[in-house]
């Protein structure tokens, strides 16, 4: 019996309508055959499985929230909320990646006029082409409105310098969504530019060694008197800052969505390892302590899961909780499904650190989704938000 609701609560579909469970069950079939399988190997050889993703791209994941008319599929926050969970059961690095991706793509659509979205999104949909995500800088990490990164007009190009630092993609992707400043200090001087692969001044860094997050390459990306056409830029100049905060709402969800499916693969692995593990003459599965403590870790995974799809509803319909919201629930989400995945590998004992165990590659990548894509949002006006909608709590 306890063991049927267990399922049932990590079954993820309660509120779903019978489409959504479809793209549910896509997700977690395609993360079972063709993600889980390779997982250990991507991480232990640094393998950035483009292949496999292209795999997901032709189910739709490669523009999960971009418009059809432009190769993507059209769905919604909460769709794509529930797709990166699924996938994320089979492997978080290469799916936050991919979230990554579709973040950049969702800009360009948002942003871009008719021209620069035919020209990117289709390849982008299809991921023929992939796409990085450039705002932190050495020097400016949650302090992203201080970025150095200049653009100077001439003529009919920006010339950039400067180096963006820790982006995913960064040496192997093709396609750079560069925050630059055209204008004075603070976030009204920053603009949003497309850097394409191959553009000259545009080198990398060194391939950083990572905790986690092995799936996918991470480099500095620099700029050096790199000519980059006035018609690859996103929106008017000075709407950088708010392009790049908007696209950092629907990251939070996203990344969150993927510390949920790490969450919940790690719920399920220990719950067998407690099935099969015995000591004192029994399962531990009989142990009344351990089942409390995987109680309340199918406990926090729900509560968790119930909070960030209501914020994925709240950015899919704008409401004016959304930014405040998108920031609660990544910042609870990611912590408490860390704390979930940490409890699974201490359920799984000395076992649990041994690499031929799963559990410890969850527990790694995910530690860095409570350091990106910002716990707080740094604009004063939101924070005033969030303390006047608690004086009513």
């Amino acid at each position: 019996m306890r063991d049927t609701i267990l399922n049932s609560l990590l079954a993820a579909a309660h509120g779903l309508s019978d489409e959504q469970k479809e793209f549910q069950k896509m997700a977690f079939d395609f993360a079972a055959h063709e993600m889980s399988p390779h997982m250990a190997e991507w991480d232990e050889k640094e393998i950035f499985p483009v292949e496999t993703m292209r795999k997901a791209a032709q189910l739709g994941f490669g523009g999960i929230y971009v418009q059809p008319e432009v190769g993507g599929s059209g769905l919604s926050r909460l769709d794509t909320s529930v797709i990166f969970e699924a996938l994320s059961t089979g492997c978080v690095s290469t799916t936050a990646y991919i979230s990554i991706h579709n973040m950049c793509n969702w800009m360009i659509d948002t942003f871009g006029n008719t021209e620069q979205r035919e020209k990117f999104c289709p390849e982008l949909c299809t991921m023929d082409k992939f796409a990085s995500y450039c705002l932190t800088e050495p020097g400016s990490g949650s302090d992203a409105a201080s970025l150095l990164t200049t653009a100077k007009l001439e003529g009919d190009h920006y010339i950039l310098n400067g180096s963006k630092a820790f982006i995913s993609g960064g040496g192997d992707t093709d396609v750079y969504i560069v925050m630059c400043r055209t204008g004075g200090k603070g976030p009204k001087g920053i603009s949003c530019v497309v850097v394409e692969k191959d553009t000259p001044g545009l080198s990398f860094g060194k391939k950083e060694k990572k905790v986690g997050w092995n799936s996918q390459p991470t480099r500095a990306v620099i700029l050096e008197d790199c000519h980059v056409p006035v018609t690859n830029r996103l929106g008017q100049e000075g709407q950088g800052f708010n392009i790049a905060m908007r696209g950092l709402n629907g990251g939070r969800i996203n990344i969150a969505s993927c510390s949920l499916g790490a969450a919940h693969a790690c719920v399920q692995l220990a719950r067998d390892h407690l099935l099969v593990r015995k000591q004192f003459g029994e399962a531990l599965s009989n142990n009344q302590f351990l089942q409390f403590k995987l109680a309340e870790m199918a406990t926090k995974l729900v509560a968790s899961r119930l909070l960030l799809r209501e914020a994925a509803v709240a950015l899919q319909e704008s409401r004016s909780d959304a930014v405040s919201l998108c920031s609660m629930a990544k910042l609870f989400v990611t912590d408490e499904c860390f704390n979930i995945c940490n409890q699974a590998l201490q359920m799984h004992g000395g076992y649990g650190y041994l690499k031929d165990y799963a559990v410890q590659q969850f527990v790694r990548d995910i530690r860095v989704h409570q350091i990106l894509e910002g716990m707080y949002t740094p604009c004063k006006s939101v924070k005033n938000k969030i303390l006047f909608s608690m004086r009513g709590v």
